[in-house]
């Protein structure tokens, strides 16, 4: 593949994900220069064009079926930045046309789809990449090159206690009206394991690699969810079917005992702590904590760190800056350490 990476981006439309962080760190990536952009919509995929050309070079509008930016001949490596429902059909073409490619978390809206995918890829000898940046974090940066320094010896066992507060509401008692026709709707891959605990086992996994076994168990603590309208109004009240409660332990390939128990729409109450994740060593502690209503989502954002107690400064470049890492580590090939549809 010659640089820079000529990119087409399925999704990056006037608002959204995909416009306010995906899009804007892949632009700024020397390594990339985007060529296409398709959307669902005419009038928003040729406001985007003229946005990410008005420096000057041509970026090609499609909209509709992605087929058309997947069979463009000045398009080597796709984006796709959609809701997960649609995935399948946006990714599908763009495998079939034999393009590298970017997909956003969670890959398929189901395990099934999530391999249908990864099989498709591999029967094609396509380079992937996921969007599950939370490995390239300063703070996890920094855990791994604690662990390596030997500082707290042998990690014998890993525990977290994570959190999704009822105020952020995606799951539980209360649920924006934004955020229902994902996360509330069955079967779009958009729950709580989905979402906050599948970002977690990739930082999981990259660190300590693969379970070699393991057992959980999930329940449902709020039957019904209320849904509610930027103006605080409840529009509706609904019954839930996705697990709220979320535990399970196990042993990775590595040797490291993992026990985790995952809640959403508790209430964030006064010192409550929404991330806990301790890592033993025979040697001494590694702690990771946040009080943040978005804690959990270490995706997003950096927790504190100490090491045997002692807080350890970080220098964080944020979201943006995992984003950024990402696209770079694939610009690099093979030698890359983004997360792809086959890592474990």
């Amino acid at each position: 593949m010659s640089f820079p990476i000529r990119t087409g981006f399925v999704g990056l439309s006037t608002s959204g994900w995909a416009s306010i962080l995906l899009g804007p760190t892949l632009t700024q990536n020397e390594n990339f220069l985007l060529t296409a952009i398709s959307t669902t919509s005419e009038e928003s995929v040729k406001v985007s064009a003229g946005k990410y050309g008005a420096d000057g070079h041509a970026v090609k509008p499609y909209f509709g079926s992605t087929k058309a930016i997947a069979s463009d001949p000045d398009v080597d490596f796709v984006a796709v930045a959609v809701r997960s429902p649609h995935h399948r059909d946006a990714l599908i073409p763009i495998i079939e046309a034999g393009k590298p490619f970017f997909i956003e978390w969670p890959a398929g809206k189901s395990t099934a789809e999530t391999k249908e995918f990864a099989e498709a890829a591999r029967m094609k000898g396509l380079r992937t990449m996921v969007g599950t940046q939370g490995r390239h974090s300063g703070v996890i940066k920094k855990v791994k090159e604690i662990i390596a320094s030997g500082k707290i010896g042998k990690v014998l066992s890993t525990t977290v206690v994570g959190m999704v507060p009822r105020e952020q509401r995606y799951w539980g008692p209360e649920v924006s009206e934004a955020n229902a026709a994902t996360t509330h709707t069955p079967g779009t891959g958009s729950s709580l394991l989905d979402i906050a605990i599948g970002h977690h086992l990739d930082i999981l996994i990259n660190l300590f690699g693969n379970f070699s076994y393991v057992n959980a168990s999930s329940v449902l603590v709020y039957p019904t969810a209320k849904i509610i309208a930027a103006d605080e109004s409840v529009v509706s009240e609904l019954p839930d079917s996705a697990p709220d409660h979320i535990s399970f332990s196990g042993v990775l390939d590595s040797g490291v005992w993992v026990n985790e128990v995952w809640c959403g729409g508790l209430k964030s109450t006064p010192g409550r702590q929404t991330f806990s994740w301790e890592k033993d060593g025979e040697e001494g502690s590694i702690s990771l904590t946040g009080t943040n209503p978005a804690s959990a989502f270490i995706h997003i954002m950096d927790p504190q760190l100490y090491v045997n107690g002692d807080t350890v400064p970080v220098e964080s470049s944020g979201l943006p800056g995992m984003l950024a890492v990402g696209w770079t580590k694939f610009a690099k090939g093979t030698q890359g350490t983004h997360a792809t549809l086959t890592t474990r």
